[in-house]
């Protein structure tokens, strides 16, 4: 259902913003830019970071874990086996049975496998992790996934890390229309500050993102202005936009005026 705060598995987040923790120059900047979002979950690429290694440094030592969700992913996964696989992993490294679920089709455009992407939620869903599938704006996908077990549906404003925001409005919304008893949280293709407040907007539960920040100019202030995005957005949604006209609309009424 939902919620006044984004809720994923059961657990309540302050936060609608999750941010990823690639590209990032140091482990201290990734922390640095967290903190400046104010995000509460950070997805980590289970097959990229070092999460099983006590003797190498881990990202996850950085992190203050009474605060924040660890969002493991499977990033760099092309086959349904292989994520399985990858988030079994997770699990039995401690990380817990949340995951974000990535299939990758194509590795020009990186689009996600849907086909796969539902096969291995089906799998996983049955093996009690909470799943967030990343695939396209596809609304027939988006309730299939709903319907086998997902905690939450993830379509795509447009390609990872192409900054170019929200690419179809129209099957955004429709999702949104056709997705109300879970959190609809657009993932991947935001560039700027703007593009999330716009998402928002619309009525998305979350956004999460990762290149925005980490790749920009300044990446804790970009941070920063993602965090003010996403709450603005929210709000702008929550108190409801006052509707389009053709024609002017006086700011001061005549009616009443004496003459």
């Amino acid at each position: 259902m939902k919620t006044p705060m984004l809720t994923i598995a059961g657990k309540e987040y302050r936060s609608r913003l999750i941010v990823g923790s690639g590209k990032y120059a140091s482990f201290a900047q990734t922390r640095e830019a967290l903190d400046a979002s104010g995000a509460e979950m950070i997805t980590v690429a289970v097959r990229r970071v070092n999460i099983t290694d006590p003797s190498r440094e881990n990202l996850l030592d950085h992190l203050d874990l009474t605060k924040v969700t660890i969002l493991p992913n499977t990033a760099g996964c092309s086959t349904a086996q292989e994520a399985i696989r990858t988030a079994r992993l997770a699990r039995e490294a401690g990380i817990g049975s949340l995951v974000k679920l990535e299939v990758i089709g194509d590795p020009k455009t990186l689009f996600p496998d849907n086909e796969a992407t539902l096969e291995a939620a089906r799998v996983l869903a049955a093996e009690g992790f909470s799943v967030l599938p990343y695939v396209n704006d596809d609304v027939i996908m988006a309730k299939k996934l709903r319907d086998a077990g997902c905690a939450a549906v993830m379509p795509l404003a447009a390609p990872i890390g192409s900054g170019l925001g929200i690419q179809n409005a129209a099957n955004l919304r429709i999702i949104l229309e056709e997705i109300t008893d879970l959190p609809v949280i657009v993932d991947a293709g935001v560039g700027t500050a703007s593009d999330a407040a716009m998402a928002m907007e619309m009525g998305v539960d979350g956004i999460l993102m990762n290149t925005a920040i980490a790749s920009a100019t300044d990446p804790i202030r970009m941070a920063r202005a993602m965090r003010l995005g996403v709450e603005a957005g929210r709000l702008a949604f929550e108190a409801g936009r006052i509707p389009r006209k053709l024609y002017a609309t006086a700011s001061s009424p005549l009616e009443g005026v004496v003459r």
